[in-house]
């Protein structure tokens, strides 16, 4: 693998596809289809958020159709070139397990919340695994070329009884050619021959990183390259992937409500 900044100028490419309003009323069987997104390629799951919009709703009542399922379809996106399958089981994902040293940042609470499509519901998913992995303050990521054997802001967790699955982290800094993004990955049954997977990323508001970066350690790195509107891998995403961080403590908090479709 070239040296890391090399790399890190070009990270990865979209994959999958939004589908076509045809494609999703024959998915879901819902006039209201318009509104939903989604990214499939063979073996994957597909993404949704657990609320819809009122608007999809009123156009299906208009409609007299099939009630559309309380869950919108989400893009998948590019695994990247950055995804190190460490098997590494925990909730604070902070610290490098090698030496027990911290990755400094501003503090970040975030949590996912799976649902199993079927139908016109949604329901808790239980015991799937939900892997996160992204770069630290300074644009770095834990044990790739350069920071070989490092493990910092890497881990998953098991979906509980109600779908849910939380991660202590920091607000990711960034890097040559993107904006500032998560990776998430969720498995169904990861050592199995039949599970089920889908990636994806998160994003951030550029406001909400503009305030961030000015403090320290992003600061450091000076102004950022990329923005959401040059990011071909935002673009990608239709907006649906953009996280809503709140105030917390010291940092923040955001939850992403999730959907898979197996």
């Amino acid at each position: 693998m070239p040296p890391l900044p090399t790399i890190l100028d070009d990270d990865d490419r979209p994959i999958g596809r939004v589908l076509t309003r045809r494609e999703v009323l024959a998915l879901f069987g819902a006039a209201a289809g318009a509104s939903v997104l989604a990214a499939c390629s063979p073996g994957s799951l597909v993404g949704a958020t657990a609320s819809p919009s009122a608007a999809a709703t009123a156009a299906a009542a208009a409609s007299g159709s099939t009630a559309v399922p309380n869950c919108v379809v989400r893009p998948a996106l590019t695994e990247g070139p950055y995804f190190v399958d460490e098997m590494l089981q925990r909730s604070d994902i902070t610290s490098d397990p090698s030496d027990g040293s911290v990755r400094p940042g501003v503090p970040l609470a975030l949590s996912f919340t799976v649902s199993h499509v079927q139908g016109s519901a949604c329901t808790p998913l239980v015991g799937a695994l939900v892997d996160v992995w992204h770069c630290d303050a300074t644009g770095v990521y834990s044990d790739v070329a350069g920071s070989q054997g490092t493990k910092f802001l890497r881990g998953y967790q098991l979906t509980d009884a109600n779908g849910a699955a939380k991660f202590a982290t920091i607000y990711p800094g960034w890097y040559q050619g993107r904006a500032v993004h998560i990776h998430f990955k969720i498995r169904t049954a990861p050592k199995a021959d039949s599970a089920h997977e889908f990636t994806s990323q998160l994003f951030f508001d550029d406001a909400l990183s503009d305030s961030v970066f000015t403090k320290q350690p992003y600061s450091s790195k000076g102004q950022r390259s990329t923005r959401n509107a040059n990011d071909s891998i935002f673009g990608a995403s239709g907006g649906q992937l953009t996280l809503a961080p709140t105030p917390s403590g010291d940092g923040y908090a955001a939850t992403f409500d999730i959907g898979v479709q197996i």
